[in-house]
């Protein structure tokens, strides 16, 4: 069973700009510079004919590219920090083409997707991490430059069954006109 989640890929210039921000906090285990990614949608462990199904379906997606602006750095999980991020600012044409690939993912019989988007690059998994570490590391780190990157295309990522997933795998590139 493939693992799938669509998303857009963050082009090397950029990910090498992130990846200046690694370090400096205990108990995190950084994200290899190659997988950095903003998801669009987690699809999770499916079977090979609804994989099919999706593939065709999200060819069917048609969006104008886009400006992707990376404008803050933060974490996730409050006083059980679990990440540390690169959020993108969530400029409408970003929300249209998440909001278009959710739908094309359920009308290939795919539930819901329950969690809110919040559009962002994960640089660090956290286990153990204080929430003052994570403070303190944000407040050395909290200026983030804004990286801007365009985004050609969308894909469709799979990934191993593992803490963190990686490393993803293009299985599919869809345009963006």
């Amino acid at each position: 069973m493939p693992r799938l989640f669509t998303g857009l890929e963050v082009p090397n210039e950029v990910a090498r700009e992130l990846a200046m921000l690694r370090g400096g906090i205990y108990g995190a285990r950084w994200i290899d510079v190659e997988n950095y990614h903003i998801t669009l949608r987690f699809i999770g462990d499916i079977d090979h004919s609804r994989a099919r199904d999706i593939f065709s379906e999200l060819g069917r997606v048609r969006r104008k590219g886009f400006t992707v602006t990376l404008d803050e750095l933060a974490s996730f999980g409050g006083d059980k920090p679990r990440a540390i991020v690169a959020k993108a600012k969530a400029a409408q044409p970003l929300l249209d083409l998440q909001a278009e690939v959710e739908r094309t993912v359920r009308r290939a019989g795919m539930p819901p997707e329950p969690r809110k988007f919040v559009p962002h690059v994960t640089l660090a998994r956290l286990k153990t991490t204080s929430p003052m570490a994570v403070a303190d590391y944000l407040g050395a780190r909290g200026f983030l430059f804004s990286p801007r990157f365009e985004a050609k295309r969308f894909v469709l990522f799979s990934s191993r069954d593992s803490v963190g997933g990686g490393p993803y795998v293009v299985e599919a590139a869809y345009p963006l006109m």
